[in-house]
């Protein structure tokens, strides 16, 4: 256990098979903490089945802002065993943990008993049986709140919330079968955090897919054409039902194929336009992504990574989408490839994405992952953020028309279907200024230039990475690494090590110079990352120069990337 985390934040996992109300149970106790003003963050882990199986609810909470998974659990509720063992990797406990369970589920699971944790027992299921509607769920939830120190008020109201459209006697079984839990609740001795008796205000509870939507939506993204894919699902489920309040229109798609063409089209039409996906759609939307290339039309791409290759681990995450994102469209097809770097920066990152989309005339590749789009965070308010985004169009009435003429800055102004004067060919051939497929090379490499140009000199400003600290040793990382590095290099600072963070939101085009200028003074760097091969170190190798001194430190998924493990890795580069 970290030092941070025994001062300042709880570690619990409920665990029960597909449909035991693990999910719900878990978002129960985060609601019921952060109405007792604590942060919190829940991701869940899940087997790839449709229904049943097995399922985890892993829920931080703290006293402060917590955008990361902690070093190891302090408690584990198992609403049963049943296949508990495939999250075995996934459970990290020791002999200062807790184990509550229910006696009619038999013995420890071998890999839980070898643990040493203490175990309390808790006859959930014969409880819940004197109430009729009575849930296994509710009744762990009282026994557990009443172990932590968490008011049954709380739990109590946070059922009646989340409950609210059911019938009352649904909502008072509910409210019993807690209570009943509270009330054989084992005498064990369990770590517990300050609670406070005034209720936050301005806290917020959203999950990155969620941050992700209303982000685009503040971009500006009024059109969104989407096929259903874990870990994405929910962008679309939510942007569904906010985008008509904001007068903009969601299509399903028949796959991803109609999708990636429906955004280019409702994008080449004026209207700016998303799509989120995962690893095998973004696959699928390659060739239609060349196209929107060539043609110079805005479009925002949202991979939600999750393990592969192929359908892979469809439900868990990792870092391996980067190569096809930088690398994958064919020809020389420049883009914008970036990436949040927590949860809540989810929502500033979509909006910057809509930003450059538009801006740059050009599709962005917004990379976010399981870990982050279905992680649910409670946070405070975010800042507001306001970017200055307005496609350059031509001044009316529009006169000799050159849609892709060679200006100096690569971004020529992008009429309107309609506008009187403003007709042009959008295709996919080589084209020259007006659009006329040509097959010249100086129109080929005239235009080649001009959209590369446009990126290479677009001024991204101190967006492009979070760069903190400073001393020789740098931790170099992107996206969802960098919360548990941030964590592990504040630990490390208070051990008096000196060491600075660089963690990179913008992936492509490469930034070289201002790499360089935040590794001054650095001897020593170490490349961590969530992927097998090392694709973001080689990626860095490629088109940066970098200290002598590199360590690449390749964590493949489904695993997460802990602090602790992080701060080890710190401190023998410190020593080294």
């Amino acid at each position: 256990m970290s030092a941070l985390e025994t001062r300042t934040s709880l570690s619990i996992v409920l665990t029960g098979s597909g449909g035991a109300g693990v999910m719900t149970a878990g978002q129960t106790l985060l609601d019921a903490a952060t109405s007792c003003g604590l942060y919190g963050l829940m991701t869940r882990s899940t087997g790839p089945q449709i229904r049943g199986g097995e399922a985890a609810a892993m829920i931080r909470l703290s006293t402060r802002p917590v955008q990361c998974p902690g070093d190891k659990f302090d408690i584990l509720l198992a609403l049963d065993f049943d296949n508990i063992q495939r999250f075995a990797a996934e459970l990290p406990l020791d002999s200062a943990s807790v184990i509550l369970a229910d006696p009619a589920a038999g013995d420890l699971p071998p890999f839980l008993a070898q643990t040493g944790a203490a175990v309390g027992h808790v006859e959930m299921k014969k409880l819940a049986k004197t109430v009729p509607g009575g849930r296994i769920s509710m009744v762990a939830l009282g026994a557990l709140a009443r172990l932590i120190g968490l008011p049954e008020s709380a739990i109590v109201e946070a059922v009646a919330a989340s409950l609210g459209r059911k019938k009352p006697e649904a909502v008072q079984a509910s409210e019993q079968a807690v209570r009943l839990g509270a009330l054989n609740s084992p005498e064990m001795k369990a770590p517990k955090l300050t609670i406070s008796a005034a209720k936050p205000a301005g806290r917020w509870s959203i999950t990155g897919n969620e941050a992700t939507g209303f982000g685009a939506l503040k971009g500006g993204v009024r059109f969104v054409g989407g096929y259903p894919i874990t870990p994405a699902t929910e962008i679309l489920e939510w942007m569904a039902h906010t985008l008509p309040q904001c007068g903009g229109v969601l299509v399903q798609a028949e796959d991803e194929l109609a999708s990636i063409n429906m955004i280019i089209g409702a994008s080449f039409g004026g209207t700016p336009a998303l799509t989120a996906t995962a690893g095998p759609g973004l696959s699928l939307m390659i060739e239609a992504l060349g196209l929107a290339v060539a043609a110079e039309i805005p479009v925002v791409v949202v991979d939600v990574m999750r393990s592969g290759p192929s359908t892979g681990i469809a439900t868990k995450s990792e870092q391996s989408d980067l190569n096809i994102a930088v690398f994958g469209l064919h020809g020389d097809a420049p883009h914008v490839v970036v990436a949040p770097l927590s949860v809540s920066d989810c929502l500033m990152t979509a909006q910057w994405s809509v930003h450059l989309a538009e801006t740059l005339q050009s599709p962005v590749i917004m990379l976010s992952d399981q870990s982050l789009g279905q992680a649910r965070v409670v946070i405070d308010r975010p800042q507001d953020v306001s970017f200055e985004t307005k496609r350059l169009t031509p001044q009316a009435p529009v006169e000799n028309y050159e849609r892709y003429a060679l200006v100096e800055s690569g971004v020529s102004p992008m009429s309107i279907p309609g506008m009187a004067g403003g007709q042009y060919t959008a295709d996919g051939l080589t084209h020259n200024a007006k659009g006329t497929p040509s097959s010249q090379a100086h129109d080929h490499v005239g235009q080649m230039d001009k959209r590369q140009r446009k990126l290479a000199s677009f001024d991204f400003g101190a967006r492009w990475a979070d760069v903190d600290g400073e001393g020789e040793l740098a931790v170099i990382t992107w996206g969802s690494s960098s919360e548990p590095l941030r964590e592990a290099i504040d630990i490390a600072r208070s051990e008096g090590i000196k060491v600075r963070l660089i963690a990179m939101r913008l992936i492509s085009p490469a930034q070289p110079a201002r790499l360089a200028e935040a590794l001054k003074g650095v001897k020593r760097a170490l490349v961590i990352e969530q992927s097998h091969s090392g694709q973001f170190w080689r990626y860095l190798r490629a088109y940066y120069d970098l200290p002598a001194d590199v360590v690449s430190i390749p964590q493949p998924g489904p695993l997460p990337i802990r602090p602790r493990e992080a701060l080890e890795y710190i401190r023998k580069g410190a020593q080294a």
